[in-house]
């Protein structure tokens, strides 16, 4: 390869010029970084796609945070799949599909693009969809690191010690490399002062050296490059996804011995390597473009939509829960703006363009064609509240869409030097950044400003809760949302984000009980915003410590509205820890599962260790199982566990070593709130461990 050819590989091919058109060709075609016609080589072509390929019309799933509340990893493996399968099909190699950044507070506007608070079930969730999206291309993992806030993300810079990041912040990212990602993508943010994509000691010292990743990192787009030949240095492979700084200051550089040829080689390798290997691995039949959007496609969208729907709330309405709604229902109320709408979420670079798309009204309908159906947006609560009253039972679809949380393309901290020497300096910079603060005012998206509903949704529910006793909400939306002001009302409450295109299909199937409600919440639900750590959409510091969601709550001694895990059920399932067996490098744990109820369901067996020597024992998460039990049956189940959150790293010599403390293990349902009946997570000598917490989980609120 001549010099220009090698350099050519380090940066996207497209010309600077087309940046104002990005947002377009996105949608439309795969944007390609190192091609080499001479040499027959494809070069990487990009497709974003958390939930969908972003190009052409693709299958619209629901939202990654959505699929988290699933906690099932094979269907999220199979999600995985479908995306690689469609992204191949529109002709790309590369997708940037797995997002694992951790959820520290629900205001981040892009929330809905990540697996929740908890590294357990992010690393094993976004392990999951690399595996299924490798099967047919490469699989990129961001946004590595530390990048959980929107309106900032361009210049915040995060500090964290050493214990919080490598324990809490970084064990996803690793486990999705373990699990054979691809290819690794940049943050836009600075951590310790440095950008990522200068960071060396995350990119080379972590990354590389410490845990053996061997793939190629590009940088996020656009603005996520700072400097051509320190981010080389550093480990940052490819700028993406246009010719920019590297293609005016790499050919100097390296002619004057700036950069080592060593080190350019050195990338150039990396990303010929990651890419003949996996063309020479994958799935050898290319699929076809019926394959996208297919029915096969559409029905896994649905049972995903369906196991994430989380029943929060279900209580006696007459003589039995008012969920699934009675066979003999003649008249609905469907109420709120969000009913007759297919609500898919951001559209920000995630976007899908589903070829059609199913609101919850069109789902109930199809449901329940022999049902009177009076439909009602909400903007007058009056004639709301009437519909209500003249119902049998109210259904209020409430909640945010993409003008309330989603990613900010244009926001008041974005650096115009980064688009070249004419705008870092000089009278192009102060009128563009000025721009720039101007345009952040009115795009959508962006961190929220608050965690409850808006208030107008907030007295739609108050009047058609007083209209009608059997009234039911649904929440839609890629986050927390704050229930207090309302909770006690309503009988019944689910949250079913969201839901991709078949998202209404999915939400009819679980009211009627066709469907069971196999959500389970990936993240804590707070009584206050105050419970939460303290969120700043404008900083431009902050600090990052290891108290965040649950297990802030546990150390404070708050009380949650619904706790990390949390989620009810159509039947009632009991659990009880038999037996576990438990070192520094994992373990397992038998439960006994017993569905007690009439009707067949579902429940996810999740496993807890604690330091009970604590006044107050914050709870971690070891493992997790999914599983499905018909009336009266019991098995047992093994869970998997993950030794991680017991363990700490010393910063000097990389070594990992049980934390301190009296530590014990239960088997529950949900975050525990009682250590009353856990046992000993290390046992001295050998022998079964019997007994255990014993849980029970229902159809009552």
């Amino acid at each position: 390869m001549t010099d220009r050819e090698v350099l050519s590989l380090l940066d996207g091919d497209s010309h600077s010029l087309l940046l104002p058109l990005i947002p377009v060709l996105l949608g439309r075609r795969p944007f390609v970084a190192g091609a080499v016609p001479r040499l027959g080589i494809p070069g990487i072509r990009f497709s974003d796609g958390p939930r969908g390929v972003v190009i052409g019309a693709s299958t619209a799933f629901p939202v990654t945070i959505a699929r988290a509340a699933t906690w099932d990893p094979a269907l999220e493996e199979r999600v995985g799949h479908a995306i690689g399968l469609e992204t191949r099909a529109r002709g790309a190699n590369y997708s940037a599909s797995v997002c694992v950044n951790l959820l520290r507070h629900p205001a981040w506007g892009r929330a809905q693009e990540c697996y929740g608070e908890d590294p357990v079930l992010t690393g094993r969730m976004g392990s999951a969809l690399t595996r299924g999206v490798r099967v047919h291309v490469m699989a990129c993992v961001k946004h590595f690191a530390l990048n959980s806030m929107e309106n900032e993300r361009f210049e915040v810079d995060v500090s964290v010690d050493e214990h919080a990041l490598h324990e809490v912040y970084l064990p996803h990212f690793k486990a999705v490399v373990e699990a054979g990602a691809d290819s690794v993508m940049t943050a836009y943010n600075r951590v310790r002062g440095e950008y990522m994509d200068i960071n060396r000691p995350l990119l080379t010292d972590v990354l590389r050296d410490e845990w053996g990743f061997s793939g190629f990192v590009t940088s996020d787009w656009v603005f996520g490059t700072h400097d051509a030949v320190l981010s080389l240095q550093a480990g940052m492979d490819v700028e993406m996804p246009l010719r920019m700084l590297r293609a005016l200051d790499l050919p100097g550089a390296l002619n004057r011995g700036d950069v080592a040829r060593e080190t350019v080689r050195r990338s150039a390798r990396r990303i010929l390597r990651t890419s003949v290997l996996h063309a020479a691995t994958r799935e050898a039949a290319g699929p076809g473009a019926a394959l996208i959007a297919c029915p096969a496609h559409r029905a896994l969208a649905r049972q995903a939509a369906a196991e994430s729907i989380v029943l929060l709330k279900n209580e006696i309405a007459g003589a039995a829960p008012l969920l699934p709604l009675a066979p003999a229902t003649g008249h609905l109320a469907v109420i709120g703006r969000l009913a007759g709408r297919a609500n898919l979420g951001d559209h920000g670079s995630s976007r899908v363009r589903p070829p059609s798309a199913v609101s919850p009204l069109q789902g109930l309908r199809e449901a329940l064609p022999r049902v009177r159906i009076t439909a009602t947006s909400g903007r007058n609560v009056r004639a709301a509240a009437a519909a209500a009253a003249d119902a049998e039972t109210a259904i209020v679809v409430v909640g945010l869409d993409q003008h309330d949380e989603g990613e900010s393309v244009v926001t008041a901290g974005v650096d115009v030097g980064v688009l070249g020497r004419a705008f870092g300096s000089g009278r192009l910079r102060g009128p563009l950044m000025a721009l720039a603060h101007l345009a952040s005012r009115f795009v959508r998206g962006g961190d929220r400003n608050s965690l409850d509903l808006r208030p107008s949704d907030v007295r739609l529910i108050r009047a058609v809760a007083a209209a009608n006793s059997r009234t039911v909400v649904v929440l839609i939306g890629g986050s927390a949302i704050l229930t207090e002001a309302w909770r006690d009302r309503v009988p019944a409450l689910l949250l079913a984000w969201y839901g991709g295109m078949e998202g209404g299909r999915a939400l009819a199937s679980v009211l009627t009980g066709a469907v069971e409600p196999g959500g389970r919440l990936p993240f804590v639900l707070p009584t206050d915003a105050a419970h939460l750590p303290p969120f700043d959409s404008a900083a431009k510091s902050v600090i990052y410590d290891d108290r965040w969601g649950q297990r802030r709550l546990d150390g404070d001694g708050h009380a949650p509205a619904f706790p990390f895990g949390f989620g009810l059920g159509y039947t009632t399932i009991g659990h009880r820890l038999l037996d576990h067996k438990f070192d520094d490098a994992g373990g397992s744990a038998d439960v006994l599962v017993t569905n007690t109820g009439d009707r067949e369901g579902s429940t996810v067996v999740q496993v807890y260790a604690a330091d009970v020597s604590l006044r107050r024992p914050v709870a971690q998460l070891l493992g997790f199982r999914k599983v499905t039990l018909q009336p009266g049956v019991e098995a047992t189940v093994r869970v998997t566990l993950d030794a991680g959150p017991t363990l700490q790293r010393d910063p000097a010599t990389r070594r990992w070593a049980p934390r301190a403390g009296d530590w014990a293990v239960l088997a529950a349902q949900h975050s525990p709130g009682s250590w009353a009946g856990a046992r000993p997570l290390r046992r001295p000598g050998p022998g079964p461990l019997t007994g255990g917490e014993c849980a029970v989980e229902g159809s009552a609120g």
